[in-house]
This record gives structure tokens, C-alpha cells and sequence, in this order.
């Protein structure tokens, strides 16, 4: 009987979605199954880490063709190491059944960087991804922290906080160094 309604449910949520595109994209970050569902905050924590993290791996990748600053291009190759490790830590303790999307990038940011070439670049940057992303990563991190349900993600929400606080300093740094207002 319990499969039935997983089986039911598996198709009133499929033909929701198909109706709805918003849907789809909310759904989509952090959806669960009947027998695993996940609290607000937990879907919340999900989409938010996964969006920064492949935001900044996509947002590194512009830097390494649009940047022509060597600490720009540095900065921006350990973002998308650390972030694809984050990301994989993420997936690992993302509970059996909720789905962590590996390309969820905010792309009008992305697409607001992708025109701009040199020190234009370097400045929105630095701005936009280093400093303000960062900021908001670790607001949404330490929100997990305090208000996430699920035990496993928020562990894996403390592993990571030292390592996005310290990419934000990072991005500080650079900020200041560059003369990027913040």
C-alpha cells in the first residue's frame, strides 16, 4: 500500500511540474521522496549552497578567460577548486532521496560578467561573486547551522563555514587591493 501512494504521489508531482516551470526550479534543488521529507530550512540550505558553489565555479571559469590580473585568476582557480569540493561534500550528506543540482548557477550574474573583459571585470568580480557572494554564503550556512533539521547536512553546513568565512576574507583582501569598493 505504501508504494502505491509514493507511485501516486511520483505522479501528481510529475504532472505538477510539467505544468510549472517556477515549480520545477524550486523542486528541483532539493526535492525529497514521501518516505524522506526534508524541512524548509534543509531544502532552503540545499538550493542556496549548491546555486553559490556552482556560481562560483562558473564565475571562476569566466575569470580565467576574461580577467588579465594574475591575483584575479589566482583567487579565482581556488574558488573553483574548494567549491567543487564543497559541492561534493554537499551531495555526500544530502539525505537518500534529495536531489544536490550540480549546475544551478544564478545566471543573470553570470551573464551581467560575461561581456565585461579586463579591470571591468576584475571589479564586478571581485564585487559581485568574491565579496557579495561570499557574504551570502555565509549567511546561508550559518542559517543552516541554527535553524536546519536535518543532522547530516547541518554537519556538513559546520565543515564548511571555516572555509566559505575564509573565501570571503579572501575576497576582502582582494577587494582591497584592487581598490573594489565593497
Amino acid at each position: 500500500m505504501k508504494h502505491k501512494h509514493i507511485a501516486i504521489g511520483a505522479i501528481v508531482l510529475t504532472s505538477t511540474l510539467a505544468l510549472s516551470p517556477l515549480a520545477a526550479a524550486q523542486t528541483q534543488a532539493a526535492s525529497t521522496t514521501a518516505a524522506n521529507p526534508l524541512a524548509q530550512a534543509d531544502k532552503d540550505f540545499v538550493q542556496a549552497a549548491s546555486m553559490s558553489s556552482s556560481t562560483e565555479i562558473d564565475a571562476a571559469k569566466l575569470a580565467t578567460a576574461n580577467s588579465e590580473d594574475k591575483d584575479v585568476k589566482s583567487f579565482a582557480r581556488h574558488m573553483m577548486l574548494d567549491h567543487t569540493k564543497l559541492t561534493a561534500q554537499l551531495k555526500m550528506a544530502a539525505p537518500h532521496g534529495v536531489s544536490v543540482p550540480k549546475d544551478n548557477s544564478d545566471t543573470s550574474l553570470l551573464g551581467s560578467l560575461k561581456a565585461l573583459k579586463g579591470k571591468s571585470f576584475d571589479q564586478a568580480y571581485i564585487a559581485k561573486v568574491g565579496v557579495e557572494g561570499h557574504k551570502q554564503a555565509v549567511a546561508a550556512f550559518e542559517k543552516e547551522i541554527s535553524d536546519g533539521q536535518d543532522a547530516k547536512l547541518k554537519k556538513a553546513a559546520q565543515d564548511a563555514l571555516p572555509t566559505i568565512r575564509k573565501h570571503y576574507q579572501m575576497a576582502q583582501d582582494l577587494a582591497a587591493a584592487k581598490g573594489v569598493s565593497q
